[in-house]
């Protein structure tokens, strides 16, 4: 992920005085820029979007889009860096420290994911897992627990769907993929290597690639062709991937609610057709007083 910040910094003294301007807003106000849009941030600046847009170009930015992303993910950088310390898990702590503390962690990185949320981005993952053939999903470890969830909610929707276990049958599984076909990997790190291999196999069907994956330059951001970003707040117990895991499943679950919104009348037929009915308990029968 780019450095917006560090890149305004160093790139104050070559940008016009206009430019400059916007620029010192942007980095006495980080904040702000989250939640403005172009037109609001031109208008506290005194300046227009064109220039706005013109700034982002020179410090290498798409556009505004792109470096609010970047400047999202910097805060947020730094809210963990600063709350790290006072918000870690220590021996000593009570058990009420620890739920207190997880839950947070929990809590500031669906937040955090929620921010790095692209709403266009999401759009065309949406249709693309309509106009799929066959979804496949992919992931190791704790994002394997992820991926079949994700099958779950698919299969109750009667959106074909297939997931495997093991990395042979996923590779393999990759490697008959077609065009017509969509694949989502889900990897926190962007370094899985068995979902890399599985990634490049997809490519080379040209099979569309959704990635699921932490906000950062990676092989899995690299081969994908849409990206949904996540963030997390792991503790010192980062095997147990906690919160990596829970945005992960917001992903899936916004993703699975937005495509069955999409086709909101089949999906409520479905939902109810594919609704397993649990026996009613039987309540206890009291005894009888002799």
């Amino acid at each position: 992920m780019k450095s917006a910040l560090l890149r305004l910094r160093e790139a104050r003294e070559a940008i016009s005085p206009t430019e400059r301007e916007i620029a010192d807003y942007l980095l006495q106000h980080p904040e702000d820029v989250i939640d403005l849009s172009i037109h609001e941030l031109a208008k506290r600046t005194f300046s227009s979007p064109s220039t706005i847009i013109r700034m982002c170009h020179r410090i290498g930015f798409e556009g505004f889009k792109e470096f609010r992303k970047a400047i999202t993910y910097e805060m947020a950088i730094r809210r963990q860096n600063k709350e790290a310390e006072q918000k870690e898990i220590t021996r000593s702590d009570s058990l009420e420290d620890i739920v207190e503390k997880i839950t947070y962690k929990n809590i500031m990185s669906l937040e955090d994911t929620k921010n790095l949320l692209d709403t266009e981005t999401l759009e065309k993952c949406v249709e693309l897992v309509r106009g799929a053939r066959m979804v496949l999903l992919f992931g190791m470890g704790a994002s394997l627990c992820a991926a079949k969830d994700a099958y779950l909610k698919f299969l109750r929707l009667n959106k074909p769907c297939v997931i495997n276990e093991d990395w042979h049958s996923q590779l393999l599984q990759a490697r008959n993929t077609s065009r017509e076909d969509l694949g989502i990997v889900i990897s926190y790190s962007g370094s899985t290597v068995e979902v890399i291999e599985c990634m490049k196999a997809m490519r080379e069907n040209h099979t569309p690639i959704i990635a699921i994956t932490r906000c950062i330059s990676s092989p899995v951001s690299e081969l994908a062709d849409y990206k949904l970003y996540t963030t997390a707040n792991e503790s010192t117990f980062r095997t147990g991937a906690m919160s990596s895991r829970i945005s992960q499943l917001n992903i899936i679950d916004i993703l699975y609610t937005a495509f069955a919104n999409r086709e909101y009348e089949r999906c409520l037929e479905q939902l109810s057709r594919t609704h397993i009915r649990k026996p009613p308990l039987t309540p206890k029968v009291s005894e009888t007083p002799k």
